[in-house]
């Protein structure tokens, strides 16, 4: 994809040279033409950069500026093409039991979050075990047990399995509900982590399938589960 941006501060030709060789530095950058007579910098990427990320690698006297509403509507579009994976599961997921509740003649929450955290954890422990060894390789850069024990990685994706066919069946609700909140808990703290510090690393929540970075997104899901199982152990009990 190619942006055009304004650019102020050049005052010659030798200012050019200099914005361009630096905007090329960035990663992911293919091709950059820059014009001190227009006043802009047309540069073309391999993805969407943020235009924080072109700026930060200029000189502070130049300024690049874009339309706000444009780099906004990219952001977003950018966002839905990198999560369209989880989006659609979690579509997915959601239609479905939805769809089986209208079956049912009426609705009912507990049942409906019984089939949900089924239909979760199925698909998502499906994903982990298409490559469980790249699943563990990913899941100890971050979670604070599978970081002390790479083990954990292999034993997790099966104790997903487990969580999925147990609720599925009905088994035992007060434990498997506490088995899930601990499980989800202890798992949190890791993504928690990564993600207040800011760190550029693969989320393992699709397994090795697909390269899903660490972000809100992976927080938002496990923190359902949590509350998930948390309302209905509370239910139960």
């Amino acid at each position: 994809m190619t942006h055009t941006y304004k650019l102020t501060g050049m005052t010659c030709g030798n200012c050019e040279a200099k914005v361009k060789s630096s905007l090329l530095l960035v990663p992911g950058v293919t091709e950059v033409e820059v014009s001190k007579e227009k006043q802009t910098a047309t540069i073309s990427m391999e993805k969407h950069i943020a235009l924080s990320s072109f700026q930060n690698a200029l000189d502070p006297k130049y300024i690049l500026t874009a339309d706000q509403h444009n780099e906004v509507a990219e952001q977003t579009k950018n966002w839905l093409v990198t999560y369209k994976p989880v989006l659609l599961i979690f579509a997915y997921i959601t239609g479905i039991t939805l769809l089986v509740e209208w079956m049912q003649g009426g609705f009912l929450w507990m049942r409906w979050m019984n089939h949900f955290m089924a239909a979760f954890f199925l698909v998502f422990s499906f994903f982990k075990l298409l490559n469980i060894k790249g699943f563990a390789e990913s899941y100890s850069m971050y979670d604070i047990v599978a970081k002390q024990w790479k083990g954990w990685g292999y034993v997790y994706a099966f104790t997903e399995l487990a969580l999925g066919i147990a609720f599925l069946t009905g088994f035992n609700p007060i434990v498997t509900n506490a088995v899930t909140f601990v499980v989800m808990t202890v798992s949190i703290v890791g993504v928690l982590q990564s993600v207040l510090n800011k760190k550029k690393i693969k989320c393992a929540c699709l397994g090795d399938v697909f390269n899903l970075p660490m972000s809100t997104i992976t927080i938002i899901e496990d923190a359902l589960m949590i509350g998930m199982s948390g309302f209905m152990l509370l239910a139960v009990l």
